[in-house]
């Protein structure tokens, strides 16, 4: 992680706009110009697997209405208590977002992703993915909500069960000083032929400064077919404007 005392000297400029660490992304944009690395840390276990990763997210905006994502896993461990665990690099996904900005309190966005397979077969799935996001943010006072609705085109489907899985997730977020927040969160997926999947996340966020994000927290399975836990923790910091 970038040293706190290094990032608290950029204290200059436009502050970072988080996208960690709910599941749902907010509709709004950054700053115009501004690049901006979301780095984490992530371990979930599923019965008698686990899986750790470095999930990473660089965003940059063209304008307030339309960016693009790159995010992926930098790092990635799997194992389970019969074999001795895959070490590699995760998928890559391309992402072009357009928001819609109605109002100071209400935003509209779409986000298209394009998954690259960029992991070996025993880490991803070895094909592309394609998928549509529809997003909602709304500000209800001091509270941030962001709904989330989405379907992917799975290119290597599980045997038995359909094609297309769709995706939900919504989050609300609140200050609970002048640095520390707060974020609740359900999301769940479904596709025809498998049970659907659910869970329940709980975050907190500090803002060492404007410009560095640190987040902490962990989510739990609620149905059966879903990781039973996850813990996480990870960073949002500008690497600088290039316009």
């Amino acid at each position: 992680m970038l040293p706190v005392c290094a990032c608290a000297q950029q204290d200059a400029g436009d502050p970072v706009l988080p996208y960690r660490p709910s599941v749902a992304s907010p509709a709004q944009l950054p700053s115009p110009g501004q690049l901006e690395l979301e780095l984490g840390a992530l371990s979930i276990k599923t019965d008698q697997s686990r899986r750790a990763s470095l999930p990473y997210a660089l965003k940059l905006a063209f304008t307030p209405q339309w960016g693009m994502l790159i995010e992926g896993d930098a790092l990635v461990r799997v194992r389970d208590d019969a074999s001795p665990g895959t070490t590699g690099i995760g998928d890559t996904s391309l992402v072009l977002k357009r928001a819609f900005l109605l109002d100071n309190a209400t935003a509209l966005g779409l986000e298209l992703g394009w998954k690259v397979p960029t992991a070996r077969d025993s880490i991803g799935s070895g094909k592309r993915d394609i998928s549509l996001n529809a997003i909602v943010s709304r500000d209800l006072g001091a509270v941030h909500m962001d709904a989330n609705l989405n379907a992917t085109h799975l290119g290597a489907p599980d045997a038995g069960t359909g094609s297309t899985q769709t995706g939900w997730a919504t989050s609300f977020s609140m200050p609970v000083s002048e640095r520390w927040g707060a974020t609740a969160e359900v999301s769940g997926t479904r596709s025809r032929g498998a049970p659907a999947t659910a869970q329940l996340l709980l975050a907190a966020t500090w803002s060492v400064t404007p410009r560095l994000v640190i987040d902490i927290g962990a989510a739990r399975g609620l149905t059966g077919v879903s990781p039973d836990w996850s813990l996480f923790s990870g960073f949002v910091v500008p690497l600088g404007k290039l316009w």
